[in-house]
């Protein structure tokens, strides 16, 4: 099954409420969600890495709510479907977000002319609020969800720490999302220790 089928099934079986199926046509014809990179030179700075992102945190995000220390403590379970809005949309805001530019680079004593990635970002509107702003104007948030794609990039963001940190503490979502986005970017999709 390749990523897109994956991604495909979960959004179908799992996001159901209204507005869901105008976002998904959205995201299939209007974006290059399925073939951007996720960052321009470190995790999933490649063709497709959004989409591989995108899926990892989805997986890292079921995995973390389930720990016994983290359900204890909060006394409750998040549905599918806030799960998997949170994780498979959290990075919308990187859809038509990068360009391909050419540069040259000097390989074995050799100039030639290689692709990578830049920033053109026709919506400067943020990061996790502009993900929050996209998926809106298709379908309702919950506060929950809404909290916690705003937040997912946690303390390593722009904001102001004290409301980071208090945003994380009133929405367990938020936090889990964070921790779940930094594990994939991280230790599934970071660059192996040499």
């Amino acid at each position: 099954m390749t990523n897109r089928e994956k991604f495909l099934e979960i959004y179908n079986a799992c996001i159901t409420r209204e507005g869901a199926d105008k976002l998904l046509e959205y995201i299939e014809c209007k974006t290059d969600f399925f073939t951007a990179p996720a960052s321009t030179r470190f995790h999933g700075a490649y063709e497709g890495g959004l989409l591989e992102h995108s899926l990892n945190v989805y997986e890292c995000l079921c995995d973390f709510v389930k720990r016994p220390r983290f359900s204890e403590k909060y006394g409750f379970t998040f549905s599918e479907e806030s799960l998997a809005i949170a994780a498979l949309l959290h990075d919308l805001c990187k859809t038509n977000f990068y360009k391909t530019e050419m540069r040259n680079v000097k390989r074995n004593g050799v100039w030639e002319s290689v692709p990578y990635y830049t920033i053109e970002d026709n919506l400067p509107y943020g990061h996790g609020e502009k993900s929050v702003y996209i998926i809106s104007g298709f379908m309702k948030l919950t506060r929950d969800e809404a909290f916690a794609i705003r937040y997912h990039m946690g303390f390593s963001g722009p904001e102001d720490a004290n409301q980071v940190g208090r945003a994380l503490e009133m929405f367990p979502l938020a936090f889990a999302l964070c921790v779940a986005d930094m594990e994939a970017s991280y230790y599934m999709e970071g660059t192996p220790s040499k």
